[in-house]
């Protein structure tokens, strides 16, 4: 269907896994402001004529949305099907961001 994803293995070609675009799976952002952001499918916004949006909630339980051809599904239910990236896509705000430079920063000099 359209919008799912299919894990292929490269060295037979064959199909290992579909995961299916709905409500429930774990999604990774490829655009717009929310980037590089995992989370779980919410629900979808239908808009006839103009852009579909979709609601994501990340493991901290933030919520975000984005349009449509932006979510690529990762995985079925909470359970991702590749290797995270560091922080697991979970956006931090910048306070949060200064803190762990801080923090980093202190390890690396003593």
């Amino acid at each position: 269907k359209v919008h799912d994803t299919v894990k292929v293995n490269l060295e037979t070609g064959e199909i290992e896994e579909t995961f299916h675009f709905e409500s429930g799976n774990l999604a990774m952002i490829t655009g717009g402001n929310n980037v590089g952001r995992v989370g779980i499918i919410a629900h979808r916004e239908r808009h006839p004529g103009s852009f579909e949006i979709v609601h994501l909630r990340d493991s901290k339980g933030h919520s975000f949305a984005t349009r449509l051809q932006n979510v690529f599904v990762i995985g079925n239910g909470k359970k991702p099907c590749i290797t995270l990236p560091k922080g697991a896509g979970i956006k931090m705000t910048i306070l949060e961001e200064r803190a762990l430079t801080v923090k980093d920063t202190r390890k690396a000099s003593a």
